[in-house]
C-alpha cells in the first residue's frame, strides 16, 4: 500500500510559548551570598555569581496534586555539596497553551563554579496552585517538557507522560501506530512511508526521505535524491518493537530471523533498489534487542 505520508511535516510545538521566558531566565546572573550565617562573613562567598537556572526534564522527577485538585508539588533534582548550592526555588505558571498548564521551575545556584563544590545532587519541592483545578487537562513543566496528567494515575501523584505522549496510539495498522514504529526505529526526520504491510500483529514498513543540501520540505530538483530502509516488527504492550531490517525481497531472510512471521506479509516485497539502500543492498542486520 502506498502512502506517502510525510512524517514530521504538521507536529505542533504547544510548548514554544514558555522557550522565552527560560531563555531569558537561564542568562541571568545575580551576585550574593550563601543562605548559611556562616557563609555571609566569607569573602570567597561574598564572590559568588548565583546564577538563575532550571531542572532539565531528566531532573524533574515528580508532580503530586493536592486534595483541592489546584495546588501541585513538584519534585525537582538540584544541586547540593558542602556549602549552600541553592536558593530561592520557585514554581511559575506561565501562559497556557491548548490543553495545558505550563510550569516553569526555578532556582538560584553557584554550581557553575566547580571550586565551589556543587558537585552532587539533593531532591528539593516546588509548589504552585493553579487558578482552577487541573481537571483532564496535561501539566507541562520545563521547556522541554515533563508532561503530567492525572489521567490513568494514582492520587495523589500524577502520571509522567511518555516521549510518545499521555495517550500512546493503540498498537495497529494505523497511520498514528506507524508513526509509533518509524520513532522507534529513528528515523530521520522529512521520512515518508513508502509502503505498509500489516496484519495487526506484524508489520513491514518501506520508507525513504530526502538527501540533498538543506532539503527539509523542499520538492525542487536539489532534494529528488533519496535514500530508504525497510524494517520488521513484532507488537508489543507498549508500541511495535522492531526485529529486522534487510534490503532483500521476499520472506527467506525475515523467516531465517523469525519463522513465525507469516509469508502473507512479505511474499511480494521486491529488494530496495540499490539507489535507496546503497549500503546494505545485499546485506541483512539484525534489529538490536529491545
Amino acid at each position: 500500500m502506498r502512502s506517502g505520508i510525510r512524517r514530521g511535516a504538521g507536529v505542533a510545538a504547544p510548548l514554544c510559548a514558555v522557550t522565552a521566558l527560560l531563555l531569558g531566565a537561564c542568562g541571568t546572573e545575580t551576585a550574593g551570598r550563601g543562605t548559611s550565617p556562616s557563609n555571609a562573613a566569607s569573602p570567597a562567598t561574598s564572590a559568588l555569581r548565583w546564577t538563575l537556572s532550571a531542572p532539565t526534564r531528566t531532573q524533574i522527577n515528580g508532580a503530586e496534586i493536592g486534595a483541592d485538585r489546584r495546588t501541585v508539588t513538584i519534585t525537582v533534582d538540584v544541586p547540593s555539596g558542602p556549602n549552600p548550592c541553592m536558593r530561592d526555588l520557585k514554581a511559575k505558571l506561565t501562559e497556557p497553551v491548548g490543553n495545558t498548564v505550563p510550569v516553569q521551575v526555578t532556582f538560584a545556584s553557584p554550581s557553575g563554579d566547580r571550586s565551589y563544590g556543587c558537585a552532587k545532587t539533593t531532591t528539593a519541592r516546588a509548589r504552585v496552585k493553579l487558578p482552577e483545578p487541573l481537571g483532564d487537562r496535561e501539566l507541562v513543566v520545563g521547556y522541554p517538557g515533563a508532561v503530567f496528567t492525572a489521567e490513568g494515575a494514582r492520587p495523589p501523584a500524577l502520571r509522567l507522560c511518555g516521549d510518545l505522549g499521555c495517550t500512546p496510539p493503540a498498537t495497529g495498522c494505523t497511520a498514528p501506530s506507524y508513526e509509533q514504529a518509524l520513532k522507534a526505529v529513528g528515523a530521520p526526520a522529512h521520512t515518508l512511508r513508502d509502503a505498509e504491510h500489516c496484519d495487526g500483529k506484524w508489520l513491514v514498513l518501506d520508507f525513504s526521505w530526502p538527501t540533498g543540501p538543506a532539503c527539509g520540505d523542499q520538492t525542487d530538483g536539489v532534494c529528488m535524491s533519496r535514500l530508504g530502509d525497510r524494517w520488521f516488527f513484532k507488537a508489543g504492550k507498549s508500541g511495535w518493537k522492531s526485529f529486522f531490517r534487510t534490503a532483500e525481497g521476499g520472506c527467506q531472510d525475515v523467516r531465517d530471523r523469525e519463522p513465525a512471521f507469516p509469508t502473507a506479509l512479505c511474499a511480494s516485497l521486491e529488494p530496495l533498489a540499490p539507489s535507496l539502500h546503497p549500503n546494505h543492498s545485499t546485506t541483512t542486520t539484525e534489529a538490536p534487542s529491545p
